[in-house]
């Protein structure tokens, strides 16, 4: 029997329970995540496939005082400027797409005691984004303007890996669009040239599994929903 037949099933549960528990995380432990984790977890998202191997991702990771710096430096942005993403944000959310929306906003808020109609308490967890959830680390990933939309594709199949990496390293981390809506400050803070286009950050550390943030798992759709054959 062949090595690839014995190893192959051990791939798939691997894999499969990678997927299954990965779940993101609203609020971390203080603590920072040793170096040498964070470069294995790197070391794994390295390995992303990419169009033409391109890899045209580019990480910025902060520790220490760093990540406070930029964190106060957000929410100071925040307070006279608006969002403006390097990459539009979705026009509208209807159907499926709006009721998948609404369910997780749901969970969280009702996790948290934030009952319908709390505009100021939905406004503070918004600001949490911001606050990178307590997380002593951020991640911002950057790709190449010229490469246009298949950069961030291919930038889109890194941060699965690194969040799957992460999850596999025991680690907490929450993608998050939000941060990509500070483009132009955290094109000025990290001093990146125009030619880079920031797709998404990445607040990451050891989770709080004892916070009722992170006491909701959101649910998936069938395969037969997002999936059509055609056999002849």
């Amino acid at each position: 029997m062949s090595t690839a037949a014995v190893t192959s099933p051990d791939l798939h549960e691997a894999l499969d329970r990678l997927l299954a528990e990965r779940w993101t995380c609203r609020q971390f432990l203080p603590e920072p995540v040793p170096r040498d984790t964070i470069e294995q977890m790197l070391t794994l998202a390295q390995r992303t496939p990419s169009w033409c191997n391109t890899q045209p991702w580019h990480v910025i990771v902060t520790e220490g005082a760093a990540t406070d710096r930029v964190r106060a430096g957000l929410l100071e942005h925040l307070r006279t400027s608006p969002g403006q993403p390097d990459f539009p944000f979705p026009a509208q959310y209807t159907g499926a797409y709006q009721e998948r929306r609404r369910e997780c906003g749901k969970q969280l808020y009702t996790s948290l005691g934030i009952e319908r109609g709390d505009h100021e308490g939905a406004a503070r967890q918004m600001l949490r984004n911001f606050e990178f959830f307590g997380a002593p680390h951020v991640a911002i990933i950057t790709t190449e303007a010229d490469l246009g939309v298949y950069g961030a594709i291919d930038c889109g199949l890194y941060l699965n890996s690194f969040l799957l990496a992460a999850q596999s390293l025991g680690l907490g981390a929450a993608p998050q669009a939000a941060l990509a809506g500070c483009s132009g400050f955290l094109r000025e803070h990290f001093g990146l040239p125009d030619s880079r286009r920031v797709v998404v950050g990445v607040s990451f550390g050891h989770p709080d599994t004892t916070h009722p943030a992170n006491g909701f798992r959101t649910s998936r759709a069938d395969t037969d929903s997002a999936v059509t054959w055609h056999s002849a």
